[in-house]
């Protein structure tokens, strides 16, 4: 799939490439982000130039992840989100966010953007949020951006050779007024839970 370009108000979702390296390189020296996401760390100025000459390409021709710069007009990066297919009709978004432009909301308008778009155009009924438990900034744009928090799961990511709890929440179309492309039967929630032998 060739890559696409989406616009907000304010930003440009647009995928990264080798023009962007240094800003890439630079932005995830922030001990934040090599903290709270499962990029290397250090981060060596090759990590950046796979990323925005591999991984981010190969990822959209093979339609495994579809990653996006989210650029202010005048060019600055503001962060990075990626779209990863989990299985049919389910994509994981992950992002970060450059330490200058946090607060500003960039993050949160990128996600309801990327998830419009996945809805729209990738098949997709299911966007799923997972960060590690303790990321509060990237929870906040989450819920920011209409994620439902659906609970805590046990070791269900590994940075870094260690495994660790995370948040997992979901947005589906109808989140943003939009139909599904399958038929979705949530689950009754006015029955009384059932008795008997499990």
């Amino acid at each position: 799939m060739e890559p696409v370009t989406l616009t907000t108000d304010r930003l440009v979702l647009r995928a990264p490439g080798p023009q962007d390296t240094d800003a890439v390189h630079a932005c995830a020296q922030d001990p934040d982000i090599q903290r709270w996401t499962t990029i290397p760390s250090p981060y060596l100025p090759e990590h950046a130039r796979s990323f925005t000459e591999q991984l981010s390409p190969d990822g959209w021709a093979d339609r495994s992840m579809f990653t996006f710069g989210v650029f202010l007009p005048d060019g600055a990066l503001t962060g990075m989100l990626s779209l990863t297919m989990r299985s049919p009709g389910t994509a994981e978004i992950g992002f970060w966010a450059a330490k200058e432009h946090r607060g500003r909301g960039y993050t949160t308008e990128a996600a309801r953007a990327a998830s419009r778009w996945a809805f729209t155009h990738l098949a997709v009924d299911r966007v799923e949020w997972r960060a590690e438990v303790g990321n509060t900034a990237s929870r906040a744009v989450a819920e920011k951006a209409g994620f439902t928090l659906e609970g805590t799961l046990r070791s269900a990511t590994d940075n870094k050779g260690v495994r660790r709890d995370c948040w997992v929440a979901s947005l589906l179309p109808s989140d943003l007024g939009l139909p599904s492309t399958t038929p979705y039967l949530p689950a009754p929630t006015d029955r009384p839970a059932p008795t008997g032998a499990a």
